[in-house]
């Protein structure tokens, strides 16, 4: 097999996961979405529900690119959850015009978004 097509065995199947994780965080922000409009839920709950959609989103990720990879699982969680951080920050670069989170923020969301990665990794 040549080089680019050994590449795409595992690039084509980490886009997908990639994929999935952001299919799972569009249900979950609808879904936090309806909460926030039936039930008033306050700033706070809003923001340990999108940490909890980062987290579930990064573990899943990493369980899923561990089942599929067999070797080094939590590595490739921590790949996983590194690369859903990546398109996070990108996004709130394009759409913000720079970043709109203070440094701690952001390297708080950087570690829960790869450990969480990393654990999913681990289980699958």
């Amino acid at each position: 097999m040549d080089k680019i097509g050994k590449n795409w065995t595992y690039g084509l199947p980490l886009l997908k996961i990639l994929l999935f994780m952001y299919i799972v965080t569009g249900g979950l922000l609808l879904l936090l979405t309806v909460l926030l409009s039936k039930m008033q839920l306050s700033e706070g709950a809003v923001s340990i529900g999108i940490v909890a959609i980062y987290v579930i989103s990064g573990f899943l990720g990493g369980l899923l690119a561990g089942k599929r990879m067999k070797s080094r699982k939590f590595l490739w969680g921590m790949v996983m959850g590194a690369c859903y951080f990546l398109v996070l920050a990108i996004g709130s670069v394009v759409f913000h015009k720079g970043l709109d989170m203070e440094m701690t923020r952001f390297a708080t969301t950087l570690v829960l978004c790869i450990a969480s990665g990393m654990v999913g990794g681990m289980v699958g």
